[in-house]
């Protein structure tokens, strides 16, 4: 697409199925390096990932041909695939269906790599649940809390 310029950035955050505790400290480096794979053979830029054990942040640069929701089906699918074929659990591992994509302007790029590079240091004060539910509402996303962490 001649004379398109676009800068569009995504927060995104998705779980691990029952917010169980399953990415361990050990392997979790080579989840997110081949999560970045993915996203690179996409096409798409990650700018950084990280997360805790029941979850994952991902600040990414799309392009607009990229459609968001076709991304993340493949990063989960792909890693949960990734992680089942390499027995990391003794269990099968899931994603929760469904994720979080918050847009972020250029301006503020630098303050969310920091909040996801601090990931460990945000959730000594507060769970995940309360990070989820407070982008909702810092983002004004109408949401039933009754439906908000269910196990589909």
């Amino acid at each position: 697409m001649a004379n398109t310029y676009t800068q569009l950035y995504f927060h995104i955050v998705f779980a691990v199925k029952g917010r169980d505790n399953h990415i361990a400290t050990k392997w979790k480096d080579e989840l997110y390096k081949y999560i970045t794979g993915i996203i690179s053979n996409k096409e798409q830029k990650l700018m950084i990932i990280n997360g805790m054990p029941n979850h994952v942040h991902l600040l990414i640069g799309t392009k607009p041909t990229c459609t968001l929701s076709d991304l993340i089906r493949d990063i989960k699918a792909n890693s949960s695939k990734w992680i089942n074929d390499k027995q990391l659990i003794n269990c099968k591992f899931e994603w929760q269906s469904g994720f979080g994509a918050f847009t972020v302007s250029q301006s503020q790029v630098p303050k969310i790599v920091n909040y996801i590079k601090n990931q460990e240091e945000q959730h000594q004060s507060k769970s995940f649940k309360e990070e989820y539910i407070g982008f909702l509402n810092a983002y004004d996303i109408d949401f039933n809390s009754a439906y908000i962490f269910n196990d589909d």
